[in-house]
């Protein structure tokens, strides 16, 4: 047996997080902790709805704290909802920021952040490592499991004028710290919670086979793998089962942790073109390509995915590599049947006129750069083809 660390240089990038039922009910104080005298609360109208967002004022209220509240946020945000969102910040004289919602609140929340104390149009930080001046402090309350954005070093922002998302990417969008709690995941439906559940198990793929990823990704990937597996199913058809729940939302913040230090591939880079163009569901868009992607790129990664498969129960002894991956292919068909999620491309308005111009974004998407099969355009036409 190879005892051998790896010894090579690694950073690792999280914020603080607390973990549990109720975690959300801490706002108030950790709005107190980081000295806030006015706090620009982010949401959407969808959270308005539930008993979260109440909850939270309540806390920040207890704290004899002032806020104000910003929820023109749009599924896929928007970059205009970013400017207004930062102008309301600014005009409001608020000093710190805190997001309740699902990824596409967070990512504004981030963009917010970003456009208030550097003084520019969103798309200028586009790319990697593009931000200057530290945004400020930052609460994240996640309520889908989900996206990570609550952990991650990422933030996706839609690019209205040339319909794609923009990935922002760098240590400066890390919250200051994540409130993950299972118990604002109740209120998702079916839908939502089977297609943010595949976006997770999409971060945990890309994570492990990445070549950016290390002992420490790996651990959080495998793992993150291994519990929607057996959770993500049972939080679906029992939505009120907080045990499904917390699992799901664990397995959101493991891969969370995982890509945001190994980064994306392809599922993302092309994700991303795709959810711009057409304004589709990140995890849906997530769920119809990853089948394809690790049939394109299992020969650069064989026995990375084949430890996936073994995580995902898949008996792998006696089998070929192609015979592998064939399963693992199967197995992810398989899986997206039970959840429901059964368009593909084609059904969800992507002609074959138009691939040639998603995989032209695509192909510029930072993500590509740690695929474990460096891909070229036309390489993405043809999954975008295979995905129709």
């Amino acid at each position: 047996m190879d005892d051998k660390v790896e010894i090579e240089l690694r950073k690792f990038v999280a914020p603080e997080f607390i973990f549990g039922k109720d975690a959300r009910l801490k706002a108030g104080k950790y709005c107190r902790y980081f000295g806030a005298k006015n706090v620009l609360i982010v949401t959407d109208k969808g959270i308005t709805k539930t008993p979260w967002l109440n909850e939270v004022i309540a806390s920040i209220e207890e704290e004899e704290i002032q806020y104000k509240i910003f929820s023109s946020v749009s599924p896929n945000p928007r970059d205009f909802e970013v400017m207004q969102g930062a102008q309301y910040y600014q005009e409001n004289k608020c000093d710190i920021l805190l997001a309740i919602g699902g990824g596409s609140v967070l990512d504004c929340a981030k963009g917010i952040g970003i456009v208030s104390t550097n003084h520019k149009q969103i798309h200028a930080f586009e790319g990697v490592d593009m931000i200057d001046v530290p945004m400020p402090p930052l609460i994240c309350i996640p309520t889908t499991g989900g996206t990570a954005a609550d952990v991650s070093q990422f933030a996706i922002i839609n690019n209205t004028v040339e319909r794609y998302k923009m990935a922002i990417i760098s240590k400066a969008v890390v919250p200051d710290i994540a409130l993950i709690d299972p118990v604002p995941l109740t209120s998702m439906n079916h839908f939502l919670t089977a297609c943010t559940g595949m976006d997770v198990l999409s971060h945990a793929f890309e994570a492990f086979v990445s070549n950016a990823s290390s002992n420490f990704t790996d651990l959080h990937a495998l793992e993150s793998i291994r519990l929607i597996n057996q959770n993500l199913i049972p939080s679906v058809k029992n939505p009120s089962d907080l045990q499904a729940r917390g699992k799901v939302a664990l397995a959101s913040l493991y891969a969370g942790l995982a890509f945001s230090n190994a980064s994306l591939g392809c599922v993302h880079s092309m994700a991303h073109s795709l959810g711009g163009y057409l304004d589709l569901p990140h995890g849906e868009c997530n769920a119809i390509l990853l089948p394809h992607v690790v049939n394109y790129n299992f020969q650069n990664a064989p026995e990375k995915y084949k430890t996936i498969a073994e995580n995902m129960d898949i008996k792998t002894n006696h089998l070929t590599q192609k015979q592998i991956k064939e399963e693992l292919t199967n197995k992810l068909i398989a899986l997206k049947k039970e959840l429901d999620i059964l368009s593909t491309l084609n059904q969800k308005g992507v002609t074959s006129s138009v691939i040639p111009q998603l995989a032209k974004k695509a192909i510029k998407d930072p993500c590509n750069a740690t695929n474990p099969r460096p891909p070229e355009e036309r390489d993405l036409e043809v999954i975008y083809s295979e995905a129709m």
